[in-house]
């Protein structure tokens, strides 16, 4: 793989990874991001899925609720329904149901973007795994340390957590 492949490689990991949203505890993808990642219309992608039903369980793909949708509107400033946005409620697609997307979709497009959404996965869950052994870690290293580092431990802490910063208010 020459130098140029492997930079468009990343660069579609990251993008990918961009897309990849946590609802109901599951990392999933939207239809219409991975539709368009496919370069199919998300209409197209929905009915391939639908003609192929029992290919996805619904721990590969599941339909939204419309609350979800809402925070999902909120969240990336879409259009409401009725005012040109979508008329059926989105599906979203677990790791599995994106590998089992290849079956259903014939192209080398579709076999290169799935090869890049499942090294976005991987990289996740790697990325998930290591943070989870820096805290056990440091739990280790607080059993073992009086109490006089307390407050180091509570500084670490603090750095690990990833909390939003609050939003000025823009308007009256």
């Amino acid at each position: 793989m020459t130098r140029l492949a492997k930079a468009r490689s990343a660069a579609l990991v990251e993008r990918v990874e961009r897309r990849i949203f946590l609802i109901r505890g599951e990392k999933v993808m939207l239809d219409s991001d991975l539709a368009e990642m496919y370069g199919v219309v998300t209409k197209t992608l929905n009915r391939a899925v639908r003609r192929n039903r029992e290919r996805f369980p619904s721990d590969f793909m599941f339909e939204l609720r419309v609350k979800e949708i809402a925070l999902l509107r909120y969240q990336f400033g879409t259009s409401n329904a009725g005012r040109g946005g979508r008329r059926y409620r989105p599906f979203v697609f677990t790791e599995q149901g994106v590998a089992m997307l290849s079956s259903v979709l014939h192209s080398d497009r579709a076999i290169q973007v799935n090869i890049a959404i499942m090294r976005a996965f991987v990289r996740l869950r790697r990325l998930l795994a290591t943070h989870r052994d820096l805290a056990r870690k440091l739990d280790e290293l607080e059993q073992k340390y009086d109490k006089r580092f307390a407050v180091v431990f509570v500084a670490i802490r603090r750095l690990m957590a990833q909390v939003d910063p609050p939003r000025r208010r823009i308007g009256f």
